[in-house]
Parts: C-alpha cells; structure tokens; sequence
C-alpha cells in the first residue's frame, strides 16, 4: 500500500510539472484552493486568481512556505477590464501559462417561477461569460507561446441530475461550458491546447455552505456511495487533464461525484 505521505513525490515525479505557470481563478478558498494544493505539489507554478486579493497574496504566501512555485493576482471574473489586466499581469511575470483552472463560480440559488433577468445576468458573468473571457486570454498567450496547454473549466454535477431546488439559473450557466469545451477544444487542437471540463459533485465548501437561495433539497442531496467529495479529489482530476499525461484528451467531460450518479 502506498503511503499517503508518499504521494506528493509519486505525483510529481508521473506528471512531470516543472515549474509551469497554472492559473487557478477562485483559487484563495474552497475546491479552487485544493486544485492549486494538488498542482503546487505536483511542480507547477500556480497563480492564485481570486476576487480576494488579500486572501489570495495569504494562500500563494503559504504555498511558498511549504516549498512550492506561487503566485497571487487579484481578478473579478465578471469585469473583462479586470481579465484582461489581471492575465496580462501575469504573462508579464512569468511568461505564458501553461494552463488555466477556470473554477470561479457563483453557487447562489434562485426558483425558476420567480426567477429574473438581473439573477441571471449576475451568476452568467461569473460562471460562463468570464470562463470564456479568460480563456480566450489565455489561449492567445498559449498560442502566440507555441508550447501547446491545458484548459480545464469545472462545471457541476448538477448537469448530470444532481439537482436542488433553484438550479435553474446555475444549471444552465454551468452547461454553458459544455459547449465552450467542444467549440474551444475544435479550435484549439491545432495548438496542441486541450479543453476538457469536470462536473463536481457535492464538496462542503464555504461558498456552498454560504450560498444564498431556497433549501438546498433534491437529488443532490442523495448519498454519493463513495462519500462526498473534497476539494483535492477535484484536483486530483484537475492534475491529470492539466498534465502532458493526458496529451491525446480533448472535448471531454468527466464527473467526480462520489459516485452519486450510480444511486
């Protein structure tokens, strides 16, 4: 049986990161702070992109400490100017990345018979309008770079029937990148850029402790046979689709439910 303290070494001798620039946006707290855990441990150089700039200067702070390659930026995933500045300050930095993390995202919850156009506009400019601003920032740095990359957008569970009551809005905002992925992933292939998307089931974080909306009742709050999922199991998945182990993956779409969806 391999240890678990063994398994840092183990990962980042089979990935192969050296150094790597990853942006993980969300990344200060939550299943953002587990991707970046993982893909730290791994070697990448990871930039903590977070709304929070103190809380994200305070997690790439402690990563350092613990004798990995960080970095923070402050970024608002729902105002282009602030992608814009933010991605450009990092290329400035430490060059083109190697890949992006796009995890930020708005858990809020709102029926769909009192639903608005306001509630809508406000979760979609988070969760798939600044997915597809980021990402085009970083693909053209990728591209203008000619090392290939990784994109990796986490979605939800929810599109595969892991469902509460006031989905309506974050469901369809999440199924957005679903066709972000096939469109980026068929554009991109030529650039050896690969765009996959994992669908993340339940993870206790703060922001879906905190998320604000009607009881989180349905489907979802089911069992999964295998336990919910934390933040690293999510990273554990993040770390094989960003690495150059899964070169010849593209356009897919993975669950990491706990099993939820065999119940």
């Amino acid at each position: 049986m391999i240890k678990a303290s063994a398994i840092p070494a183990i990962i980042k001798g089979a990935y192969g990161f050296d150094g790597e620039v990853m942006i993980v946006t969300g990344a200060a707290r939550g299943i953002g702070e587990g991707i970046a855990n993982v893909l730290a441990a791994a070697g990448a150089k990871v930039i903590v992109a977070d709304i929070n700039g103190a809380m994200a200067q305070e997690r790439a702070s402690a990563l350092r400490e613990a004798g990995h390659l960080a970095d923070y930026v402050q970024i608002d995933i729902a105002d282009e100017t602030s992608i814009v500045s933010a991605h450009a300050e990092v290329v400035a930095k430490h060059g083109a990345p190697w890949g992006l993390v796009n995890n930020a995202g708005i858990l809020d919850r709102q029926m769909l018979l009192k639903g608005t156009a306001q509630e809508w506009d406000r979760v979609n400019a988070v969760n798939s309008r600044g997915v597809f601003l980021l990402m085009r920032e970083a693909a053209v740095a990728m591209t203008d770079a000619k090392a290939g990359g990784r994109i990796v957008n986490i979605a939800s569970a929810a599109l595969i029937g892991s469902l509460t009551y006031g989905h309506a809005i974050y469901a369809a905002s999440k199924a957005a990148l679903l066709g972000l992925m096939r469109a980026a992933a068929f554009e991109l292939a030529d650039h050896k850029i690969t765009v996959n998307t994992i669908m993340a089931g339940g993870v206790a974080t703060p922001g879906a402790i905190q998320s604000k909306g009607p009881a989180p009742e349905g489907p979802a709050r089911r069992p999964p046979p295998l336990g919910m999922c934390t933040p690293r199991d999510i990273g554990l998945a993040v770390l094989y689709l960003a690495s150059p182990l899964s070169g010849a993956v593209t356009n897919q779409s993975i669950a990491v439910d706990g099993g939820w969806s065999v119940t």
